[in-house]
């Protein structure tokens, strides 16, 4: 299986950008965390980030024939990027919305998702480990569709 990790814009800057609230790792710290317990399952991931909503939905439309999911982090766009989630409902790959911070505990615009209506879950407030378990709800979601 092989799985594509989407972060969002402003997601570069992880470990500079507000530690208290996204904390003190970096996206390529991240990406390696994620890879390893990737690679403890036995799944292939390929990771991208941007901040450009274009680049993110053309990379999912790129994706519609290569993975078999997509765990995916819209920062900002998560509360607002129609686009962005109807490029999830058109290519028809499960996806798992993940946010390192509580985004129900935040300013009011925050606690709207556009997107997750589109996923199989959505999983905030765990800090790195909002990827791990997005990663294990979308395995446990593909094996269940090979069973049937």
């Amino acid at each position: 299986m092989r799985i594509l990790v989407l972060h969002g814009p402003n997601l570069n800057l992880l470990g500079e950008r507000d530690p208290k609230i996204y904390g003190s790792q970096s996206l390529e710290e991240l990406n390696r965390q994620i890879e390893a317990h990737a690679r403890r399952l036995g799944v292939e991931v390929e990771f991208f980030q941007s901040n450009h909503e274009g680049a993110l939905i053309d990379r999912i439309h790129g994706a519609r024939r290569r993975v078999d999911g997509i765990v995916i982090n819209p920062g900002a766009l998560t509360h607002y990027s129609y686009a962005l989630r109807d490029a999830i409902e058109a290519v028809g790959l499960p996806a798992v919305e993940v946010h390192l911070s509580d985004i129900h505990a935040r300013e009011l615009f925050r606690q709207t998702s556009v997107i997750a209506p589109v996923c199989l879950a959505q999983i905030s407030g765990k800090g790195a480990q909002s990827y791990v378990e997005g990663l294990e709800r979308l395995l446990t979601h593909l094996k269940a569709k090979q069973r049937t």
